[in-house]
């Protein structure tokens, strides 16, 4: 988590409640020239009581000038209040040296620019060109509104100059307003869109509100900022930082501040200073994504430049500052209760309850940490024969195989994986018992065995889930391609079919030497049958094509049966390549024939040239009347409806074209008859008759309803769909929102201090009955997603709630609401042992809470060191103070954490002001039972002790050694000590 940090519009407001700081920091200017009559006003922020002061800030950058030999002359010629010191003199004459330079003014565009949207991004706009988005003065009206938190005037919204020259001029003025006297910027040149005068503008506002409040050891603005960076950087050895320019090229300087404060961030150790490039963009890009510095700066032009622009470096470093300045650290009431409760019974018998008691603590303890070392290696076994099963990505040839996997998944997700969740919650549950109940006994810390702490056991359910996100993903895509493929086999089947089957005997025909013994009209006939041949070939060329392109998808979609598809579709080729072949060479033969055709008989050809169109319509037509189809949407089977009932539109022409044909045949049957001609036989021209156009034709009939009736009940099924689709979106919308509710509510009841802990606890324990109770609709939306999936149902446009989200949501809730109820548990057992009163509970918890800005129900060090002060604990800032903080840390945060939780918080408080066993309360026990002997015998434990617990003590105390020893003296004083961790038991 990042650190809490203010924004420039907070940081402003808190600033502008402030007694404005006496300054005067000359922040831009350019010299006022002869002739120049144009509206001027005065670069200065001056507010006047300690002059030193104002000498040491004036900034005397003359870099904007009219031209370079206006500044030579007139550079001296400022109008300011206050003196100038050498470094001013110095800062000059760099200026004017970069006055011209290209790659100065670059830098200066994108840092102003990049400064100006990080603040308009909280109005929600933003500039590109920082000359031409400012000259109608509203975004810069906007601008100071945002980082001033205060209201300008009115804009004028016209679009006349008349009203950009007054919006900028209402800008100037609230400007001015500010103790900054503006010299050498005029409202017509920011309209006119002067860039120079423009940055000059951007950088006055800049050097007002965010670098002139920088503050730090009596030393303001630029030298104050210098000094922060110079305090920050000094552990670092190869950081030298003496200015605003050069001592950044080498980027170790950002990487430094970055490091200083947030070392998690760049591994330091890694860098090198002769690597500017890499050092710069890291600096960059981890300042602009957990920082949210936006990036002001380019790496190459900071290398590429001999010295980079220091206005556009101080820009950026003073976001650095802003960023990492803390929040002021709040005083409490003090607030310190104390609570003494002494026994009045006789010593013997006190000396006995309290070995009994710390007995029965320690017996109870150790069936804890064996109950969680059983738990945390059962669970850990299961997760490492889990996630085996979830990383295998090795797919099945069959839908049947896939869809079994899914149904695994399945099985695993609602009824293998749900036990072991409560398991885990179960397990940090006791964890947490078993160390609340250590820390109040004043044991140490449980220590579970090596690979099995809480933190292993989560690091492993992180990876099972990781294993697990992506599997039902692949299972569903492999799914998804496992019916592509199937739908495209299926596809190359029939169109292959119906290419076999008309290119069936066409090589023997095409290999005929007929024409070697027939006639001259034989011949005739022969070459005319040939033409029609070629032109039927050429119209199943697109059905070749379209067989070796779904061949090459089934192989690219690695389709399991792809070397039968390539034998098959290879064989379709080189048949094809044979047939145009075997087709061009019967061509040269006939050509070759002396005579060519003297009469044709034209009703044939005519025929024959429409019945082959019309043929292979009537084909292509059965073929896509045939065709499978494959559609997930109702607007898909709605486009498919449509096309169906176009084509249907077709058929009353398609009809007369078939009429026309027979009309053709009945004619050469007629003249046939009448003149007697010598046409016996087929037509020579092509093998279609009238018999196969009107089977054909009726076939084409045929399926015409039928496929009314497949897209019918495929309409049926994707409204069914789309009705699943809906009822899962109704469920999943009320119940997404119920759990997120119900979280937010757990989290209030958890922080709030509403009646006693018990109260807290029923409420809580109202809460998880209710949940519990909601756990059919649960289990119903687990139907409906069931129902979805049986559907092969991939999306759902109604909600955007999936069954994995509800899931989660679900399981978030169960543990939350188990670990909150396990909190509140354990305070009342720290409560009840410590004597704590229900005022003194709420009093700790109003303490934590006031400490706890961010409610997230723990402190950071720096928190609980302030609310420790605001006790009246002596934490001063020196070395004693910070040692005395770091033991406390160690006893409320033995784990190195980090944070304080309110437990551990409310442990060490009851320990503060709580009497609480010690080893030498013990021992001064056993003392009394021995009658004030060094040692005890077996006899007296027996006779003072209860059996169980009087073994307990005989099988562990070693034999006493001492020069007083007698036979069977047993040593109770490393035994006292042992049972707190002082020794070994």
């Amino acid at each position: 988590a990042l650190p809490p940090r203010h924004s420039g519009l907070r940081l402003l407001e808190k600033k502008a409640g402030q007694t404005e700081k006496d300054k005067e920091s000359r922040v831009w200017g350019r010299a006022n020239g002869a002739g120049n009559t144009r509206r001027r006003r005065s670069v200065y922020c001056s507010a006047g009581e300690n002059k030193r002061e104002r000498e040491r800030e004036t900034d005397t950058v003359e870099s904007y000038r009219m031209d370079h030999h206006h500044h030579h002359q007139q550079h001296h010629h400022h109008n300011y209040d206050g003196g100038e010191n050498d470094y001013m003199h110095q800062e000059d004459d760099w200026d004017r040296d970069l006055l011209l330079d290209p790659a100065w003014e670059k830098q200066q565009r994108k840092t102003f620019t990049a400064w100006c949207n990080s603040h308009l991004r909280k109005a929600g706009t933003q500039i590109e060109n920082i000359e031409e988005d400012f000259r109608d003065g509203l975004k810069l009206m906007l601008l100071l509104e945002v980082i001033s938190g205060e209201r300008l005037a009115k804009p004028e919204r016209g679009k006349m100059r008349v009203h950009k020259i007054s919006n900028v001029n209402k800008a100037l003025d609230f400007i001015a307003s500010k103790g900054v006297k503006l010299v050498s910027i005029g409202a017509e040149e920011i309209v006119d869109g002067n860039a120079k005068m423009t940055l000059g503008m951007i950088w006055t506002i800049i050097l007002r509100f965010a670098i002139q409040d920088i503050s730090v050891e009596e030393t303001s603005a630029k030298e104050g900022l210098l000094l922060w960076c110079q305090r920050k950087t000094a552990p670092y050895k190869n950081v030298n930082i003496q200015n605003f320019h050069i001592s950044w090229k080498d980027g170790l300087g950002f990487c430094a501040l970055i490091h200083r404060h947030r070392p998690e961030l760049i591994d330091y150790g890694k860098l090198r200073k002769d690597d500017p490039m890499t050092n710069l963009n890291t600096a960059f890009d981890v300042a602009e994504k957990y920082l949210d510095i936006p990036k002001m700066l380019d790496a190459e032009d900071i290398v590429g430049t001999a010295r980079p622009d220091e206005k556009a470096i101080m820009t950026y470093v003073s976001s650095f500052y802003h960023a990492f300045s803390g929040a002021q650290k709040a005083i409490m009431t003090y607030v310190s209760c104390y609570y003494h409760a002494f026994s009045g019974k006789q010593k013997a018998e006190t000396a006995a309850n309290r070995i009994c008691k710390v007995l029965a603590v320690n017996q109870e303890n150790e069936q804890l940490m064996e109950d969680y070392e059983k738990l945390a290696t059962d669970l850990l076994e299961w997760i490492r024969r889990t996630i085996p099963w979830l990383e295998n990505r090795v797919p099945d040839n069959t839908m049947q195989a896939m869809q079994q996997k899914l149904e695994d998944f399945r099985d695993y997700r609602r009824l293998h994986k749900p036990p072991k969740v409560q398991e885990k919650c179960q397990l940090e549950i006791n964890f947490n018992t078993l160390q609340t109940k250590l820390r109040l006994s004043n044991r140490p810390a449980f220590m579970p065995s090596e690979g099995k702490m809480v933190s292993d056991v989560s690091n492993a359910w992180g990876r099972l889930e990781g294993a697990e996100k992506g599997y039902e993903e692949w299972l569903l895509n492999e799914i998804r391609r496992l019916e592509r493929l199937d739908h495209l086999a299926e596809k190359f089947r029939q169109k292959a079919t119906i290419h076999e089957a008309w290119t069936d005997g066409k090589e023997e025909m095409l290999q005929q030497k007929d024409y070697e013994t027939a006639s001259l009209s034989d011949i005739k006939a022969l070459l005319k049958k040939h033409e029609a041949f070629e032109s039927d070939l050429a119209a199943h060329q697109d059905r070749v094509e379209q067989i070796a392109a779904i061949a090459q998808e089934l192989n690219e979609l690695e389709y399991y049966d792809s070397p039968s598809v390539n034998a098959r579709c290879q064989s379709i080729c080189d048949e094809w390549d044979s047939l145009g072949v075997l087709t061009q060479k019967r061509s040269e033969a006939l050509q070759k024939t002396e005579k060519l055709l003297e009469t044709i008989d034209q009703l044939y050809l005519e025929f024959a040239k429409r019945a082959a169109p019309f043929n292979n319509w009537m084909e292509g037509a059965m073929e896509d009347l045939q065709d499978t189809f494959i559609v997930h949407t109702i607007e898909e089977i709605q486009g498919l409806s449509t096309a169906h009932e176009q084509f249907k539109a077709t058929l009353p022409e398609a009809d007369k074209e078939r009429q026309a044909i027979l009309g053709i045949h009945n004619e050469i049957a007629k003249i046939v008859q009448t003149y007697h001609v010598n046409m016996a036989g087929s037509n020579p021209y092509t093998t279609i008759n009238p018999q196969e156009i009107n089977a054909k034709w009726e076939k084409v009939r045929q399926l015409v309803p039928q496929r009314d009736q497949a897209l019918i009940e495929e309409h049926a099924r994707q409204q069914n769909n789309e009705r699943l689709r809906r009822q899962f979106a109704n469920q999943a919308n009320v119940i997404g929102p119920w759990i997120q509710t119900k979280m937010e509510e757990i989290g209030r009841i958890s922080i709030e201090m509403h009646g006693t802990l018990e109260d807290q606890l029923n409420h809580l324990r109202q809460y998880e009955k209710s949940i519990v109770n909601y756990k059919p609709k649960i289990d119903q939306l687990e139907g409906d997603h069931q129902l979805i999936q049986e559907a092969l149902i991939f999306d759902n446009k109604h909600t955007n709630y999936t069954m994995e989200h509800i899931r989660v949501g679900w399981e978030q809730l169960l543990t939350t609401i188990a670990r909150t109820i396990n909190e509140i548990e354990n305070q009342v057992l720290t409560r009840d042992a410590k004597g704590i009163s229900q005022e003194q509970m709420n009093e700790f918890r109003a303490s934590f809470n006031h400490f706890d800005r961010d409610h997230s129900g723990k402190l950071g060090a720096e928190e609980f060191k302030a609310c420790l002060i605001s006790l009246g604990f002596d934490i001063g800032n020196d070395a004693q103070g910070e040692v005395e903080f770091a033991r406390i840390m160690s006893i409320v945060d033995p784990n190195r954490m980090g944070v304080v939780t309110f437990q551990a918080f409310i442990d060490f408080m009851s320990r503060e002001t709580a009497d609480t066993d010690t080893a030498d309360q013990v021992m001064a026990s056993f003392k009394v039972l021995a009658g004030d002997k060094n040692y005890i015998l077996a006899d007296e434990l027996r006779r003072e002790l209860p059996p169980d617990q009087a073994e307990y003590c005989i099988a562990r105390m070693t034999p006493y050694s001492g020069p007083d020893a007698v036979p069977g003296a047993l040593d109770y004083m490393s035994f006292s000590t042992a049972l707190y961790g002082e020794s070994d038991l």
